[in-house]
């Protein structure tokens, strides 16, 4: 009797444990999810630290600087570079003011400075270059040290070489990781590859949420696919006018008459 008793305990003890398991699993879903779909106050690029306005998701409408890291505008870039032409004076980094590179080998040193000095920027961008060169393995490992600093734009790219096996054996549980990581800081991409994922994999409604949240940080190819999505009539004409709107204004707080001063002459 005492014996049946004890393995009744024993059975009751190991389902209660499994049951806890998948409560506690779930529950991690959830808050990973409650994280995962906030929308960012910004995409990964940031400010302008000189005029403070957000920074264009197009890369080429900015700069970093090597001797700071910092990554200018190209509005603020043209307006020193203006001023210096006007004055005569030396050119110089519009946020730091150390003196601009004469040659490749001296942008070279700047990097590796910033490198030395674990930023995650400089890392990222040594990575980008190693990547250049055809050293994919150097890549990673640059981009991983920034990631771990919590770079949105090398968890992206780690995302693409887990992906793809670029330097690193394929791993899709990686990828995923990387690319989820990516857009929690703001990576309109990244928040793009979830919702072709998650649309691939029948999951519609995930893959709308990604969407939304691009399109509110500018992405005009999210505001193309929540279009198409509206005419399919897998989004209400509410919420697509929502996102209409608050794609235009993530796009307008980029620009600045500066700005395009400098798209139209540089």
């Amino acid at each position: 009797m005492r014996t049946h008793a004890v393995l009744l305990a024993a059975s009751q003890k190991r389902e209660h444990r499994s049951k806890h398991k998948r409560e506690c699993k779930k529950r991690a879903a959830e808050l990973r999810d409650e994280i995962l779909f906030k929308q960012p106050e910004s995409n990964h690029h940031g400010e302008c630290p000189i005029c403070c306005l957000p920074l264009a998701l197009d890369a080429k409408k900015s700069a970093m600087m090597t001797c700071c890291s910092k990554t200018i505008c190209n509005g603020c870039d043209y307006a020193n570079s203006t001023r210096e032409i006007e004055e005569n004076l030396g050119q110089k980094c519009p946020f730091c003011r150390h003196p601009t590179p004469k040659n490749q080998e001296e942008t070279v040193k700047n990097l590796m400075r910033r490198v030395e000095a674990n930023d995650p920027n400089a890392l990222r961008q040594l990575g980008n270059r190693r990547l250049k060169e055809g050293n994919h393995e150097s890549a990673v490992e640059y981009w991983i040290k920034a990631a771990e600093l919590g770079d949105a734009g090398a968890h992206y790219h780690l995302h693409v070489a887990y992906r793809d096996g670029v330097g690193v054996e394929k791993d899709m549980k990686k990828s995923i990781y990387h690319v989820e990581q990516a857009a929690i800081g703001g990576h309109a991409e990244a928040r793009h590859n979830l919702a072709y994922e998650e649309y691939r994999n029948g999951r519609i409604e995930r893959a709308v949420k990604h969407l939304t949240i691009a399109a509110n940080l500018g992405l005009d190819e999210a505001l193309r696919m929540l279009r198409e999505c509206y005419k399919g009539g897998r989004v209400t004409k509410e919420d697509f006018a929502a996102a209409l709107r608050a794609h235009k204004a993530a796009v307008d707080a980029t620009k600045s008459p500066q700005r395009e001063e400098a798209e139209a002459k540089w």
